[in-house]
């Protein structure tokens, strides 16, 4: 996770924008933000997904992921070729995961908004 909050942290600066400026757009202290970018808290799903927003920058760019790459390889050895190519499997396969579960968290904080809005709908009924 630090590596993310390093990209967000270098994506932030190459703005120009502060810390009180992502605070203030995140509705949060400007130190609770720092603490973000501190690794002092967990960075939430839902937050990621919002200074993705602010930033405008794609979660994956975070995550240091690029689903366009193309891999070249030659046949000169197949042992050494099939090593390297199980170790990109499985870097890319965590943070294909991570990415997914990202997801997944954020598809249920909607799941939930809306359960939560229902309740206030009946309620105004």
């Amino acid at each position: 996770m630090e590596m993310v909050v390093e990209r967000i942290k270098d994506i932030r600066k190459k703005k120009g924008f502060s810390h009180e400026y992502m605070a203030h757009l995140l509705d949060m202290s400007q130190p609770a933000y720092s603490k973000i970018e501190n690794s002092e808290t967990k960075l939430s799903v839902e937050r990621l997904f919002k200074i993705s927003e602010i930033l405008e920058t794609p979660v994956e760019d975070f995550l240091n992921i690029n689903p366009n790459n193309i891999y070249n390889q030659t046949l000169n050895d197949n042992a050494i070729i099939y090593q390297d190519f199980e170790n990109l499997y499985q870097d890319n396969k965590e943070k294909t995961e991570k990415i997914a579960q990202l997801y997944e968290a954020r598809l249920q904080d909607k799941n939930d908004a809306i359960i939560e809005l229902k309740k206030i709908i009946e309620k105004l009924s």
